[in-house]
């Protein structure tokens, strides 16, 4: 089993005032061109990626994050450690988030996550739930404030009555069990046009579910020139 990480939803960054491209050509995939127009680089350019592992409570995110992290060398970023106060208050209540309770959190996020590239890291993990298109589209905005990054997604994905069973194991965590349906309730499954997102089946042993994860980032960055 993957130990389970706090998977909280993002929220929505009134700091985001650059406009994003249509959704097509908003990202970038592991087939995509690494020098591709979506963050206006020129060939041969430097890039520094930036991985955000994502999916429901109890999908596995620290679990998997915390690996690719120390397999690629990389700093790592645990969401859940930037929610203010009110925000685990309102967790620990089983009260689901709002879009305005999140909003600060992920600029947060975001700017933790290009400033340590800034620093002279050459990538970054960040494990948070990003489970809204909006909350994505957030994170995004990262390569138009730094022309050098390439976001990426990682989406784990299992079943509700599996991660139900996951989060219920938990003890002492401030993201009960009860949270888990309202995650389901809010969760925009990535499109086919948002194309910088590896989907990775959770349901799989811990093993199965970080080799997967780390052989399909590792595809990513084989297309590096």
């Amino acid at each position: 089993m993957l130990s389970y990480d706090s998977a909280i939803p993002n929220g929505q960054d009134k700091a985001a005032r650059v406009p994003l491209p249509p959704a097509g050509a908003r990202s970038m995939s592991s087939s995509a061109s690494v020098a591709a127009p979506v963050n206006g680089q020129a060939q041969g350019q430097r890039q520094h990626h930036l991985w955000l592992v994502t999916g429901p409570a109890g999908c596995g995110k620290t679990t998997v994050a915390e690996y690719l992290a120390n397999a690629l060398d990389i700093p790592y970023i645990e969401g859940d450690l930037y929610h203010p106060p009110a925000n685990i208050d309102k967790m620990s209540a089983g009260i689901p988030l709002t879009d305005s309770d999140r909003w600060d959190w992920l600029t947060e996020l975001r700017k933790q996550s290009n400033s340590r590239i800034n620093n002279g890291a050459d990538g970054v993990v960040v494990a948070c739930s990003a489970l809204k298109l909006k909350y994505r589209d957030v994170i995004r905005v990262a390569a138009y404030y730094d022309r050098t990054i390439l976001v990426h997604f990682i989406f784990l994905h299992a079943s509700q009555e599996l991660l139900l069973q996951r989060v219920a194991q938990r003890k002492g965590h401030y993201m009960g069990a009860n949270m888990v349906k309202s995650q389901f309730d809010i969760l925009e499954r990535p499109r086919e046009d948002e194309i910088d997102v590896i989907t990775i089946d959770a349901s799989q042993g811990a093993d199965e579910v970080k080799d997967d994860a780390l052989a399909k980032v590792n595809a990513v960055l084989a297309a590096d020139p």
